[in-house]
């Protein structure tokens, strides 16, 4: 008797503990719109802004709690500035003297989200930064392009998190 009714009362506990979790966005509604303007470049490393926008877009499009509109269609705005990327190196090839052969990127962007239909900025200038490792074989520039995408991915992963995340009705 006192197993039958263990069992009975398991599961009603159990549920219990799920009680403020949520199976749908905490995002309003009315505000799943979002537009990413290209983020501006202001480091060395060429074509970071516009493959960071593209993957920014695409992180939100796999998402899938907010839909992707012009600027001038949209209630949220993700607007960025890459401000810098520097290489340090961390390991040498042999027989090449001082020559790096590996280098630690580390990129540097401010984003600021901007909700368009009361005109308040929620996020404004916040920094993030990604980083990614890249191995020389025979050219720098080759494995410098090499890292765009890592980077990318990384900046728009915290981005779109930030945007979900970020506390609307409170």
């Amino acid at each position: 008797m006192k197993l039958r009714s263990f069992l009975f009362l398991l599961p009603a506990v159990l549920m219990c503990g799920c009680a403020n979790y949520r199976w749908t966005s905490s995002v309003p509604q009315e505000i799943r719109t979002v537009a990413v303007p290209e983020f501006q470049n202001q480091s060395r490393l060429a074509e970071l802004g516009p493959v960071t926008t593209q993957y920014t877009l695409r992180e939100f499009q796999r998402e899938g709690t907010f839909s992707i509109r012009r600027s001038g269609d949209s209630s949220i705005e993700v607007q960025g500035v890459i401000k810098k990327v520097e290489f340090k190196p961390v390991a040498y090839a042999r027989g090449y003297g001082m020559r790096a052969g590996e280098y630690r990127c580390f990129a540097t962007l401010e984003a600021s989200l901007i909700d368009k239909d009361k005109g308040k900025v929620l996020l404004n200038n916040r920094s993030y930064t990604a980083e990614t490792t890249i191995s020389v074989q025979n050219d720098l520039l080759t494995a410098q392009r090499n890292a765009v995408p890592r980077l990318a991915a990384e900046f728009a992963r915290q981005i779109v998190d930030d945007a979900l995340n970020y506390p609307y009705g409170k």
